[in-house]
């Protein structure tokens, strides 16, 4: 049985610890409260035990708003949560593979890839256990210390070419250029320091708004 494809939100925040100034529960009750409707939970420096505990707190939060949560690079931790208010895994070029992922997660759950190049954009595109896929980083980041080198909205473009399958932009996007992501062919935009520096609330307003000034429904 196939898996329906996911129909992302235009805006898609990533909620880390190492950037947020409110407890990592909190800054996702922010997010979801103002409208952000995918929220990516990305917390490398948790102990397992504390990230299971973080993830069930968050879901939890963030569901009367309406806003679904992403794990980034642990399927096991997907398969332990076992809520349909955690809608998927996302993982990087050195996690495990989508196929590995899969047996972990069943058939039930999204995996989306990040991809840097275009030999990973295709592999991504042909792997039937993808369902969406992440590029970047567009723009210089830095929140990130192990970040890529910058992709440009040439390796977006070239996405939307090669796939019909969702395509979330990644990397130094904020509200002064996600509207150049969604006319290279993004159909949503990733957002960490943009919406975690500074008054949670008020940035994941400012984006939403940049996105709905950008002509796209968030």
């Amino acid at each position: 049985m196939s898996r329906p494809r996911p129909k992302l939100p235009r805006l898609y925040a990533i909620a880390d610890p190492a950037c947020l100034r409110v407890p990592l529960e909190e800054g996702v009750g922010m997010m979801a409260a103002a409208g952000v409707r995918w929220i990516q939970l990305r917390a490398k420096g948790e102990s397992d035990r504390d990230l299971l505990t973080l993830a069930r707190e968050a879901a939890a939060i963030a569901a009367p708003h309406g806003a679904e949560l992403w794990v980034n690079d642990r399927p096991d931790l997907l398969a332990l949560l076992d809520d349909e208010r955690v809608a998927g895994v996302h993982l990087g070029q050195e996690d495990l593979p989508a196929a590995a992922a899969r047996r972990v997660v069943g058939e039930g759950s999204w995996i989306g890839v990040s991809t840097h190049d275009e030999a990973e954009l295709e592999a991504a595109a042909d792997d039937p256990d993808v369902d969406l896929i992440a590029v970047g980083p567009v723009f210089p980041t830095g929140s990130k210390p192990d970040a890529h080198r910058p992709v440009g909205l040439e390796l977006v473009r070239k996405a939307r070419s090669v796939t019909d399958k969702p395509l979330v932009a990644i990397g130094g996007i904020g509200v002064q250029n996600l509207a150049s992501v969604f006319e290279a062919g993004a159909d949503s935009v990733a957002v960490l320091s943009a919406v975690c520096h500074g008054e949670v609330g008020s940035n994941a307003a400012r984006l939403l708004t940049a996105v709905a000034k950008a002509g796209v429904a968030a």
